[in-house]
């Protein structure tokens, strides 16, 4: 499920009159029946919710007082989120003649037309407090304090992240909360400037508008209703911004090794974080340990448990990333179909981790993977891969697939090749061997619409080189780097940084040339390694004939080390 919660107003929204009607209340407990939480959010104090809302205990936490106060039905406990009125403002409020006067455990609360003597006994007195009106009501709270930031404490003691949540309100005091939310309703009887902030409206008024919203949370999930102010960009066509729904989205992002594709995979993962997504990332060659905002498990030393995974997700706040350079390759996709179940698990209870990324797919969703699990992929939204080999992917996965980005080098054989294993019919291409430039990426939407050129959202920050996997770890055979020499003598496997600068002093300076001539070496640390960088440094040396065989060496080794060893 996206919604697993269901916030709303009382005065006004829930109830008519002080009062929640009896079909009202059997909407509420059909949702409870569903799986969902239900969160009060109110302006009035706990003892009044009480009196007037017996029922309250329907609720799993009740936001009183506009956001200052968090209350626990099932323990009776109040949760005070800021400092208690001040008996010096209640004293001079009174005696400037407010004689309509409710003090909470945090809130003071009276009615127009006493808004300017209190703002007046505010400044006069050098309070740092603000008013939040509510109709006719005006609302005395620290400054800060809203319902917006009571919300979110109410969250997290759930377990929840407002990505999860559908909100429904009526009146000024509500802006805050249904901003909050990842979907707002206003109901029908809303305040007109209520209506113009939400992303949808109901047809029925207060407590009939908000049942007429559960109607469609049990039926569909909301899945009509994805409100555009979510949508997360990842390029542009035509100086026009390209989105996607950060629910209902499945991207493949394929392409030959220096393409592109992490690039494009740390901008997207940027702008989700940013906007507090939660995501759980499964790098299995620790390309991603540098990513700031997330927590890293698992290193070149240490592979990474499903326990680890899950108690870093526990919190809506953190992402992860699951580091398996540690993990044998044959180990991984076991560990993979294991730790993915717990994953649906927590999405099916919390809704969250909301992106599930997995790079090196390929290795991870093998052709045999349906075999090695139990698990139906049914419900892999919000799934982002990425890979150089489309065709080595199960054939199950594709399904959950629905935008595809192809990267780098004859973008025409990828979209070939994904199509052969998703079983779809590629788009044709106007050009063969069409070969995209840095920082560009051909976007299809599956079987939707034609192909388009995009340029690819930057990201602000790199992929960190990883010095420990670079120049001590192990690298496949199949990207380390082989001295061979030109008549193919030998066949010395550099499988890291540190063994092939060992191994460029001992070669003889014809081997060494050779490669060099053929520019090799910079083809390696671009392709393989990763760092540009370093391959632009080896480029200048492929260059320049007038250095010597020593010359060369000394220059790319010398690199290395700054880059790499040196640090490590």
């Amino acid at each position: 499920m996206r919604y697993i919660a269901l916030a709303t107003d009382y005065d006004g929204t829930l109830a008519a009159n002080g009062l929640v009607a009896r079909e009202v209340l059997k909407s509420l407990e059909r949702l409870r029946s569903s799986g969902r939480k239900l969160i009060l959010v109110t302006g009035r104090e706990i003892r009044h919710v009480k009196e007037v809302f017996p029922e309250y205990e329907l609720f799993d936490s009740v936001v009183a007082e506009n956001g200052a106060v968090v209350f626990n039905p099932r323990t009776e406990e109040a949760q005070l989120l800021c400092e208690a009125p001040s008996q010096k403002l209640i004293d001079e409020l009174v005696a400037r003649g407010v004689d309509t006067l409710s003090v909470g455990q945090a809130i003071v609360a009276t009615w127009t037309p006493h808004e300017q003597t209190v703002l007046s006994t505010i400044r006069d007195l050098g309070l740092e407090l603000e008013i939040i009106f509510n109709k006719g009501a005006v609302m005395i709270l620290p400054t800060g304090v809203n319902k917006g930031t009571g919300l979110k404490v109410a969250l997290s003691g759930l377990g929840l992240s407002p990505h999860n949540v559908v909100g429904l309100g009526d009146a000024e005091n509500d802006h805050a909360f249904l901003q909050t939310c990842e979907c707002s309703f206003a109901v029908s009887n809303a305040l007109p400037a209520v209506k113009e902030r939400t992303d949808g409206l109901t047809q029925a008024a207060r407590g009939h508008g908000v049942a007429e919203v559960i109607d469609r949370l049990v039926a569909n999930d909301l899945i009509d209703h994805s409100p555009a102010r979510h949508l997360i960009s990842i390029g542009t066509h035509e100086d026009k911004p390209v989105v996607i729904d950060p629910y209902d989205t499945g991207i493949l992002i394929c392409g030959i090794s220096g393409g592109g594709k992490s690039k494009a995979t740390l901008a997207i993962l940027e702008r989700l974080s940013k906007v507090g997504y939660q995501f759980c990332l499964i790098d299995p060659e620790g390309d991603y340990e540098g990513f700031s905002n997330a927590i890293v498990t698992g290193d070149s030393g240490r592979a990474p448990t499903i326990d680890e995974v899950l108690a870093i997700l526990a919190s809506p706040d953190r992402s992860a990333i699951v580091n398996l350079l540690d993990m044998r390759l044959e180990d991984r996709p076991d560990f993979f179909t294991q730790l993915l179940p717990r994953i649906q698990e927590m999405r099916t209870q919390f809704g969250r981790p909301h992106w599930l990324v997995i790079d090196e797919a390929h290795h991870l969703f093998p052709q045999e993977w349906q075999k090695m699990t139990r698990l139906v992929p049914e419900d892999l939204r919000a799934l982002l891969m990425i890979t150089v080999h489309p065709e080595r992917i199960a054939a199950e996965i594709f399904p959950s697939v629905n935008v595809l980005i192809a990267v780098g080098e004859q973008v025409d054989v990828t979209l070939k090749a994904f199509g052969r294993q998703a079983g779809v019919r590629p788009p044709v291409l106007d050009l063969e061997n069409l070969s995209l430039a840095k920082g560009e990426g051909l976007l299809w939407h599956v079987d939707k619409s034609a192909p388009k050129l995009i340029a690819l959202d930057r990201a602000e920050t790199d992929k960190v080189r990883h010095r420990r996997k670079y120049a001590e770890g192990r690298l496949p055979d199949d990207r380390s780097f082989y001295f061979t020499g030109a008549d193919k003598k030998m066949n010395l496997r550099a499988h890291n940084l540190t063994l092939f600068a060992q191994m460029a002093e001992g070669v003889d300076d014809d081997t060494w040339m050779y490669h060099l001539r053929n520019k090799h070496y910079s083809k390696w640390f671009a392709e393989m390694i990763k760092d540009e960088d370093l391959a632009g440094e080896a480029v200048k040396v492929e260059q320049d004939s007038g250095l010597s065989p020593d010359e060369s060496r000394r220059i790319i080794c010398t690199a290395i080390l700054d880059r790499y060893t040196a640090a490590a």
